[in-house]
Formats: structure tokens, sequence, C-alpha cells
């Protein structure tokens, strides 16, 4: 019975000891085959094995686990770019691990026009039409088409997309402000900036005729609730 139980000790070492290099798994493993040995060297000898033993055999593990514990960490922490894989490639972040939760993002830009254009846009003598509106729309419809545009972005289902476009007479300029919302596993800052990057781009289509001097300036995210990172805002 002694000689078969030594058979059963070495066959049964060196497979924990490939466990524990394996993978995250093997603890339950080893601990398992730990517990099998203890009641078979009771059953051989009439009394468990000595603290010491045991304890020596989970040390080893643990210490065998603690490398692979840090590393770990330490590639979480060192995390940068999600867009850019291990070796430098560009790739899609997968999100399917995620949870869904309601993410927020305003973003904003603005156009300078100069006097000139200015008074035309307000005056609503532009040839195309309402400059105001069409842009308005046009945002609306870019942040549709986000992951479209930018390739590495997921297509996402939005809840709802406002773009506000308002006349400043002080730098004589239209300040275009956007918002995005969903329920999802990915955030809409990008939907956002898109949306105000659009109707910008609009403004500009709409006035270039009467003045190719205008500017397109400051598109920003200004604010995003919800997912791992939590809420962020400039101010």
């Amino acid at each position: 019975m002694l000689v078969m139980f030594l058979r059963r000790v070495a066959g049964s070492f060196p497979h924990s000891r490939r466990l524990i290099s394996s993978s995250s798994n093997s603890r339950h493993d080893v601990s398992s085959t730990i517990m099998e040995l203890n009641k078979e060297m009771e059953s051989v000898f009439g009394e468990p094995p000595s603290s010491y033993l045991a304890s020596s055999v989970t040390e080893e593990h643990v210490v065998a686990q603690e490398p692979q514990a840090e590393f770990q960490k330490e590639r979480e922490s060192s995390i940068g770019l999600t867009h850019v894989g291990n070796t430098g490639e560009a790739q899609m972040v997968d999100v399917s691990l995620k949870g869904s939760t309601k993410r927020t993002a305003i973003a904003s830009c603005k156009v300078i026009l100069g006097k000139k254009v200015y008074d035309l846009v307000l005056a609503n003598q532009i040839a195309k039409g309402d400059v105001l509106s069409v842009a308005k729309i046009a945002g609306i419809t870019g942040a549709k088409h986000t992951s479209s545009l930018i390739p590495l972005c997921h297509n996402i289902t939005l809840n709802h997309v406002r773009v506000d476009l308002t006349l400043n007479p002080e730098d004589w300029s239209v300040n275009v402000e956007g918002e995005a919302t969903s329920t999802g596993k990915t955030g809409v800052e990008m939907e956002a900036m898109t949306a105000v990057s659009v109707a910008g781009l609009t403004v500009y289509d709409m006035c270039k005729a009467a003045s190719k001097d205008i500017a397109i300036t400051d598109i920003r995210l200004e604010s995003k609730t919800g997912g791992k990172s939590g809420d962020w805002s400039r101010q």
C-alpha cells in the first residue's frame, strides 16, 4: 500500500507543478490534488501530514502565482492606447466583456465667420439657405455615421443626439455644441465630437461663397459620463 501511495505522489506532483505555471485556474486543481494526497497519507500512516508539509506546498503555489500576478498588474497599469496591439499594430477594442451603462458626451467647437458673413447669416441672406438649421441636421446625421468615418469606432445604437448652434456677436462666430447619449459597452465621445465637426464643416460649406477666410476652431470634448473610467468634465 505504501508503494502504491509513493507512485501516486510521483505521478501527482509533476502534474500539479505544470498546473501551477499554466494558468490562473490552476489554484483550484492544485488544492484538490493536495487534499487527495493528504487523505491518502492519513490512510497509510494513520495521521494527516504535518502542517509544515501542507503549508510548504501551498506557499510554493502562491510564490509561483506571484510573478504572474505582478506581471498582470504591471501590464494593466501600463495600458495607454487601447487601439494599439502588443506589437504596435492598430486594433479595434474588444468590448464583449464590458458591462452596459448609460453614457453621455458633450463636445463643442467654434466657427469664426468674420463680420461680413456673420451679418449675412444673422439676416438669413446666405444664398444656400438657413445656415444654422442645415448645419444642425448635418451634425445629427454625422453622429449617426461616426463608425463609418472613424475606422476603429464601434457601430453603436444612439439614444439621442442634440446639436445646438448659436451666433456669438462678440467675435462674429457660431458656437456649436453637440451631445450624444447611449446605453452600451463603449462611450459616445466620438459621436459627440463628430456631430460638432460635421456641423462646423457644414457652416463653412454654406458660407464659403461669401468668404474663404472662415475658420473652424476648438473642436473638443467638454464632458462625459458612464463607463469604467467614470465621469469627466473639462471644467
